[in-house]
């Protein structure tokens, strides 16, 4: 589904929301106390602003009686065969979020990699897998980097552990790539850099990743991701608290300077490594 046509259909549930909340006489506070959301995020759902998590869909259904069409429809709406399930609510946050902060401790974040790294990774986890499942996922990852481009793009900040840029993921050749793209991004003001050397020891969130979004219009959420699993959190209190984590990791990492050195050095061995194989 195109983007223009997606939010067109977003912009209907909203519109729906708002009809069959008038017509069982609540107020936009009145049903967000019931669906366990501020009366704040019930506008937004109605103006499309912001897309709701599929547990408030169901308690939406509810509590107005609708007999599941919020669920159906959020169902089909937010399935975009680009995207796990479990990521597709963050997907559509991203590309409204004003800031952006990630930490990972493995793998390059989505909005950084090149399509060679991309390619390696769904590989190593699909093995088997058709050309064009591989090529589906490489396309989506590389049009959410296209927000980095823009001109209204969010500010992006990324930590990354320093096992992200020693382990391999496909050749050296394609690590060296990735590597010196994201050196770019770094010089060219796009991205703030910062790396979590080894030396640092013990941090928090260790062997996970988390992200950090926030909005003109709407509270900031995180985003946490394990094996096969996601959670779009948006509790504040649960928020708060993973702000402190990102700030501690933060405040341990290299500053940006010696991140890009580190990063650029990581990449030249990488080169000199493919030019010898």
């Amino acid at each position: 589904m195109a983007n223009a046509s997606r939010q067109a259909a977003w912009e209907y549930w909203g519109a729906e929301l708002k009809r069959r909340r008038e017509e069982s006489g609540l107020t936009q506070e009145a049903l967000g106390r019931q669906v366990i959301v501020s009366g704040g995020y019930i506008g937004q759902f109605e103006q499309a602003i912001r897309k709701p998590q599929l547990d408030v869909a169901l308690r939406i259904d509810e509590v107005l009686q609708t007999d599941g069409f919020f669920e159906r429809t959020w169902r089909k709406l937010i399935d975009d065969q680009r995207y796990p399930d479990y990521f597709a609510a963050a997907a559509e946050l991203e590309r409204l979020a004003t800031k952006i902060n990630d930490f990972e401790s493995m793998i390059i974040p989505g909005l950084l990699q090149t399509a060679a790294y991309t390619r390696a990774f769904m590989l190593a986890g699909n093995p088997l897998a058709a050309e064009e499942y591989i090529e589906e996922k490489v396309r989506g990852r590389l049009d959410r980097a296209v927000i980095l481009k823009d001109a209204m793009r969010p500010v992006y900040w990324a930590v990354l552990h320093e096992a992200v840029l020693r382990v391999p993921v496909g050749s050296p050749a394609v690590m060296a790539e990735q590597l010196e793209h994201i050196a770019q991004l770094a010089r060219e003001r796009k991205i703030l850099l910062q790396v979590l050397p080894f030396a640092a020891g013990a941090y928090p969130v260790m062997g996970k990743s988390l992200r950090l979004m926030e909005f003109d219009d709407a509270p900031p959420t995180a985003y946490t991701e394990g094996a096969y699993s996601g959670n779009l959190l948006d509790d504040p209190a649960v928020v708060k608290w993973a702000q402190a984590a990102y700030d501690l990791v933060r405040a341990v990492a290299l500053s940006p300077e010696a991140s890009l050195a580190l990063l650029e050095s990581a990449a030249e061995d990488y080169r000199r490594c493919a030019s010898t194989t």
